[in-house]
């Protein structure tokens, strides 16, 4: 995808939150970089300082921690129109605890953290736009986090189909699996018994 498209996504994303003036747009096409990771390239390694916001235009990222005894544990999917990075990390300036990896050849729009400092300053717009986003995805991590404690295999792969219903037929079922916390021979049954039409009373 040639970058002036992905540009052009973008800021029909932005317009979409609060319409941005042509000042405005030409920050976002100084600001922004596009970016091509192909399939299995790391964005974001163990241990490296997170240094990008990224907005996916095309593709699908991953984030995820590899536990000790060797588990990968999925945090996050991120596929068009959707944002990914380690904020702790970018904010912060500290390594990450995390892993961000291409699923699929990928096209982003990163910003650094000096540009965001840049276009909160010369654009004040960005600094309520990406209050708004922050705000809701810490929303969807405390409605992660209860779905983790408080709800069944089902009612979280369920969930996922909701939110990630363009992604369902895309991903490989270990992905999906690492997601939910359950094996992918757990999620082949699962997903078998739900297909399965309800037993009508005779």
């Amino acid at each position: 995808m040639p970058a002036q498209d992905s540009i052009d996504a973008l800021i029909s994303y932005f317009d979409k939150m609060i319409p941005l003036n042509n000042d405005e747009k030409e920050l976002v096409k100084k600001t922004f970089h596009h970016r091509l990771y192909r399939k299995r390239q790391y964005v974001l390694q163990e241990g490296d300082v997170c240094v990008h916001i990224n907005f996916v235009v095309r593709g699908c990222l991953r984030m995820y921690k590899i536990d000790d005894q060797g588990n990968t544990h999925v945090l996050h999917f991120a596929a068009e129109n959707y944002w990914i990075n380690d904020l702790g990390s970018f904010h912060g300036l500290h390594p990450s605890g995390l892993n961000i990896d291409a699923l699929e050849d990928t096209v982003v729009l990163q910003i650094s953290r000096d540009d965001m400092i840049t276009l909160y300053t010369q654009a004040p717009k960005f600094d309520r736009i990406f209050r708004v986003l922050i705000e809701n995805s810490y929303v969807r991590l405390q409605q992660r986090l209860l779905q983790n404690i408080s709800s069944t295999a089902e009612e979280r792969y369920k969930s996922f189909l909701e939110v990630y219903p363009h992604l369902a037929n895309r991903l490989a079922q270990v992905q999906i699996a690492a997601f939910l916390g359950i094996t992918p021979e757990f999620l082949s049954r699962l997903r078998n018994r739900m297909s399965k039409p309800p037993k009508t009373k005779s």
